[in-house]
């Protein structure tokens, strides 16, 4: 069959994380942006958390500035689902942010990881160097004990997807978080259109049909 146009559907925001983790401390501060391609369709950072409901970013917690959102002192009840949505209601993927009143935190990838990459999990004090030694669990088993505090999943596949978190001798152990893995299809989708009259005289057979494929 022969297709006369291409048009390709325009992904939504994507909600980054400042610094790059899931976990923080109480205290510390976090930037939140919506990295988008249409600026006029006015992004916001919403949070859903234990406290109550879908809430935006200056309706009692964060700075709001234009599409981003800064949290400059953290407390555990800013733990929750953040994401971006725009004025007509289009939503970002969301992102799980975890605020702990303890000594450990585990610092993992905030968004899913491709399947095949390479994975650095990191285990760290609030105080005391980041080097120490410690132990990685996966869905509550030990997985191993590194003695500089780092562990590196190689070429993850879907059987690394999990809750993870460590602990460090003496000093506590984080929170859990949740690693997700993605397949390496590209999120975009393409749509053919039906041709036009004109498109058709170059073969009577062609049929009118619209299809949409995923890559």
């Amino acid at each position: 069959r022969y297709f006369s146009q291409f048009s390709f559907s325009v992904l939504p925001a994507a909600l980054t994380v400042s610094p790059s983790r899931s976990q923080f401390f109480k205290g510390d501060s976090v930037s939140l942006s919506c990295e988008e391609d249409n600026s006029s369709a006015g992004w916001t950072v919403r949070r859903n958390t234990t406290r109550g409901t879908s809430t935006k970013c200056g309706d009692g917690w964060g700075i709001p500035s234009a599409s981003s959102c800064t949290i400059s002192y953290l407390l555990s009840w800013d733990s929750g689902v953040y994401w971006c949505e725009s004025r007509e209601g289009a939503a970002s993927s969301s992102i799980q942010l975890t605020v702990t009143g303890g000594s450990v935190i585990l610092q993992s990838p905030v968004l899913p990881v491709m399947e095949g990459d390479d994975v650095t999990l990191s285990c760290h004090t609030k105080t005391a160097p980041s080097n120490l030694p410690a132990a990685f669990y996966k869905d509550g088993s030990l997985i191993r004990t590194e003695p500089a505090g780092h562990m590196t999943l190689h070429h993850v596949t879907s059987s690394d997807e999990g809750l993870y978190r460590c602990s460090i001798s003496g000093h506590g152990e984080s929170p859990s978080s949740r690693i997700s893995v993605s397949g390496s299809d590209l999120p975009v989708a393409m749509v053919m259109t039906p041709p036009t009259k004109a498109d058709q005289g170059l073969d009577k057979d062609y049929d009118d049909v619209t299809t949409e494929h995923h890559f």
